[in-house]
């Protein structure tokens, strides 16, 4: 008898949230902005600093920020599953959420750290999909 794996039904980000992300995320230097799993995410250098997950905003932080986050704030490890974390990111505790100056500080951390790892090369589908939007253009 096999045993079937079911996919976890996933919510819409909230609107205010993906408007919020917008705008702090847009005022970023060399952000290369697209979607993850129907999320919106933000890249630098080609790996993900923050993206929203249902109604949380994720964050991608050295090892200092995230203990800084998680002492400071009770900031957790993200995990999009249960017992699956995703061990550098953070999920962004409401106490942030509430107050654009302390997000926007934090998501300069995220973006800062990703900036600083080096640029991570294009997969090959990737550069297919590129390939394919300059070619509509």
């Amino acid at each position: 008898m096999t045993r079937e794996r079911r996919m976890p039904k996933f919510t819409k980000a909230p609107e205010a949230m993906v408007t919020l992300f917008g705008r702090i995320v847009g005022a970023l230097p060399a952000v290369e902005t697209r979607k993850m799993f129907g999320y919106p995410a933000a890249f630098a250098q080609g790996h993900m600093f923050t993206c929203l997950f249902q109604s949380s905003m994720i964050l991608r932080l050295s090892p200092e920020d995230r203990s800084a986050i998680a002492s400071e704030h009770h900031a957790k490890t993200f995990e999009p599953m249960p017992g699956r974390p995703m061990r550098e990111y953070v999920a962004v505790p409401e106490s942030i959420l509430g107050s654009e100056a302390l997000l926007g500080r934090w998501l300069r951390k995220a973006h800062a750290y990703a900036s600083s790892l080096p640029p991570k090369a294009k997969s090959r589908a990737t550069k297919r999909v590129a390939k394919a939007t300059k070619a509509k253009r």
